[in-house]
């Protein structure tokens, strides 16, 4: 049985954190991912979700990217697109919406 292991309203992120598990051996999928980008549902009111195939390995799952997101944190900030004006994980150093790279303040 799948588990939902992460969600967000930015598809980049969700298929970010699929990535990260997919390196870790474990199988996600992504659900949501065209409802969550509006259409007659209304923009953002479906969150894009991920989900682990292997309920079993749902812990690890969670647990690994809650070491992501809190290695991301303790060693850089989230930083604002210097080009676009969007809100990045402190691990990307280019723009996930336009690839500008991360300008250092």
């Amino acid at each position: 049985m799948a588990v939902r292991v992460f969600s967000h309203d930015n598809v980049s992120l969700v298929h970010s954190a699929k990535n990260l598990l997919a390196t870790q051996g474990i199988e996600g999928q992504i659900r949501n991912e065209f409802h969550g980008g509006g259409g007659h549902v209304g923009l953002n009111i479906v969150p894009i979700e991920l989900w682990v195939v292997d309920d079993q390995e749902s812990e690890r799952a969670k647990q690994l990217l809650k070491e992501l997101a809190s290695e991301g944190a303790d060693q850089k900030p989230s930083w604002l697109c210097q080009r676009c004006g969007e809100t990045n994980w402190a691990s990307f150093d280019l723009c996930w919406n336009c690839q500008a790279e991360r300008v250092s303040q």
